[in-house]
């Protein structure tokens, strides 16, 4: 009998630009659709911000600075990415170079990705955004967050 993990671990990025825009990733794996923001699972041995780091240079080829430390979860959240509590832990970073990766207009703009996993990037501004456009829980709370620092 295998056991469950007892927590997952993961971290994310909130790149904000100088339009108050905040970078967002919409995401297509095992059939569903999501959006979220960028950043991934903690491998074992790495640390939060180096984790972080690696994930950006995976999903964009984005090499960040993590600047501040914005948010950790606070409230029990089952993970959907193999189990165990969530513990999601979120920095404010900054990129170290220009974007060589596509941005997207619209959500989903899987153009050209044939197989699975797909992925695309938008800024979407802050003011704008909401909870229903974000599809996780703990994502959902620091929308709110987000909304309270910048506007």
């Amino acid at each position: 009998m295998m056991n469950k993990p007892l927590f997952n671990v993961r971290v994310y990025g909130l790149l904000v630009n100088e339009n108050q825009e905040v970078l967002l990733s919409d995401e297509e794996e095992y059939g569903k659709r999501f959006t979220k923001f960028p950043g991934g699972g903690l491998e074992y041995g790495e640390g939060l911000t180096e984790g972080l780091k690696r994930e950006f240079i995976e999903e964009c080829n984005l090499v960040i600075d993590v600047e501040a430390h914005f948010y950790t979860t606070d409230f029990f959240v089952e993970s959907i990415f193999g189990g165990g509590q969530l513990i999601s832990v979120y920095y404010l970073i900054k990129p170290k170079q220009d974007f060589s990766f596509k941005l997207s207009n619209f959500q989903f703009d899987f153009e050209g990705q044939d197989i699975s996993p797909k992925q695309c990037f938008r800024f979407v501004a802050i003011k704008e955004l909401e909870e229903k456009h974000i599809t996780f829980p703990v994502d959902k709370h620091v929308v709110n967050l987000l909304r309270e620092k910048y506007l």
